[in-house]
């Protein structure tokens, strides 16, 4: 298994919420976007964006079923253009293919507490701690992902410090959020990694 494989990992079954548009080159590569919009057991739908090389828009010609099956990894970029999100939240797609399967929505994350854990309090009443974990990837990059844990998860992930380490597993989910700007409200969207299960490691 390779490092990004192993150190970050994403599942998703969903319907393709639009046809895929291109999005940027690099290194001699063409690079497309393409919405998916994934269910939760709650009946909400989570928007992600899926990120994939030209070679693997061939296998989106053809499709023998309605959900759509993506395997990669998460991947950050810092948006320095100044419209839009500052950190941009993506799922880089290794391989794809249309399928029967439920909707499904898995993130496996292995990495380090960059920036002190902030325990919150939800209008319910409910625990709530933000995490942005740094996860290496090959070439010396990182990616860093932000992260929710919730209950007694955040209390505990609340003590932890800057340069821990930690596994997770959980879900991408987007949120909205309405942020004031100087020509008036705007609607935005924030994508995060929902916590399941978190285990430090290293302790």
């Amino acid at each position: 298994m390779d490092m990004d494989h192993e150190n970050n990992y994403v599942r998703l079954c969903g319907v393709p919420g639009g046809a895929p548009v291109f999005s940027h080159s690099s290194r001699g590569q063409d690079f497309y976007a393409l919405p998916l919009e994934v269910r939760r057991l709650s009946g909400n739908v989570d928007r992600v964006n899926v990120l994939m090389r030209r070679s693997l828009l061939a296998e989106l010609e053809a499709p023998q079923e309605e959900k759509l099956l993506v395997e990669g990894q998460l991947r950050s970029f810092n948006n320095r253009r100044g419209e839009g999100a500052r950190l941009v939240i993506s799922v880089f797609a290794r391989s794809l293919c249309f399928c029967g399967e439920e909707d499904g929505n898995l993130v496996q994350l292995r990495g380090t507490l960059c920036r002190p854990p902030n325990l919150r309090t939800t209008p319910m009443g409910r625990d709530i701690c933000d995490l942005m974990l740094a996860v290496n990837r090959r070439y010396g990059r990182s990616d860093y992902l932000p992260c929710i844990c919730w209950g007694a998860a955040a209390q505990e992930a609340a003590d932890w410090a800057v340069g821990d380490r930690a596994a997770l597993s959980g879900r991408l989910q987007s949120r909205d959020y309405i942020k004031l700007t100087e020509t008036g409200p705007v609607q935005k969207t924030a994508f995060e990694v929902s916590v399941t299960e978190i285990v430090p490691e290293g302790a």
